[in-house]
């Protein structure tokens, strides 16, 4: 990914740790973005659970790390496992059932001693990594495990928007009730969409004890990964592949810019006025407001 490489490259030269931090949380909200994009976006399915989700893949990790330490790799692979088996949820009431999906989860977790409870989790992790006899700094080494997530995300969710299963979710997203009646397998293809949402997050959320380092459950389950999830598209744009991508780039780099110069608490004020102003302005996202003045032009109005 071009705004990955850039970030490292200059991250380099110019000896600044902190593009890595914020460069590896941007890179995070761009699988959250594209991952909630498949559901939400494609099907017309809004997922108000994407923190237990991202949570879910988060916690796995702390737990395999008191069971039994593994590599971050193998963990992000165990994050995508984890997604499949817990996002079988489907029906009418997905939205209500994914947000009391998140409060039943989070209760769980914070009544569970062994994986920190309501006292959270230490990760203990090395200043440096080897690899291939080349050493990075840590951060750097999640740095770049994230952006491979990233891409892997942006690659699945362009393939689907360009194959017969994005036809199918967009059955689903138009009229469901009519997709139905014409054949079309809708229940099967929610499941399949759930199943590859839920479980790039998953994904997005194993590296997430590592970073961070100590992890507890108002960090895990933070109210700005559920919002953050589906402002991104929002503002971006929900029938596109790169939609999620441009609203994730945006509204990251403008969060990392106000907590820096500001306050992370000011994060969801951002969210919210931009949301405010996309609903009015462009409700279509950036890359609905790109097409209908290309539209408007090439029809001469």
């Amino acid at each position: 990914m071009l705004v990955g490489l850039v970030v490292y490259v200059f991250g380099h030269l110019l000896g600044v740790g902190y593009l890595f931090f914020a460069g590896y949380t941007i890179l995070q909200f761009i699988v959250l973005a594209s991952a909630w994009n498949i559901l939400g976006g494609y099907c017309g399915y809004v997922n108000f659970g994407s923190a237990a989700f991202f949570a879910l893949g988060a916690y796995s990790t702390v737990f395999f790390y008191k069971f039994n330490p593994l590599p971050i790799p193998v963990l992000i692979i165990l994050g995508f496992g984890m997604g499949y088996l817990t996002l079988r949820l489907r029906g009418a009431f997905f939205a209500i059932a994914t947000l009391a999906m998140a409060v039943v989860l989070q209760t769980l977790v914070v009544n569970w001693s062994y994986v920190g409870g309501s006292r959270g989790a230490y990760i203990v992790r090395t200043d440096t990594v080897d690899i291939g006899g080349y050493t990075i700094e840590y951060i750097e080494y999640l740095f770049l495990l994230m952006m491979a997530v990233a891409i892997l995300s942006i690659v699945i969710s362009r393939t689907i928007a360009r194959t017969q299963l994005g036809l199918g979710f967009a059955t689903i997203r138009d009229d469901e009730l009519a997709a139905e009646a014409s054949g079309v397998p809708t229940l099967r293809l929610k499941l399949i969409a759930t199943t590859i949402s839920g479980a790039l997050m998953g994904m997005a959320g194993a590296p997430f004890p590592y970073y961070i380092g100590y992890l507890q459950p108002a960090s895990a389950f933070g109210l700005e990964y559920g919002v953050n999830s589906i402002a991104m598209p929002i503002i971006g744009g929900t029938t596109s592949w790169v939609g999620p991508v441009i609203g994730a780039i945006l509204l990251g780099s403008l969060q990392q810019i106000a907590t820096v110069t500001i306050s992370s608490a000011v994060n969801l004020l951002i969210v919210g006025l931009l949301l405010v102003a996309f609903v009015v302005i462009a409700p279509n996202g950036l890359v609905g407001l790109v097409q209908d003045r290309f539209r408007a032009r090439r029809d001469g109005k």
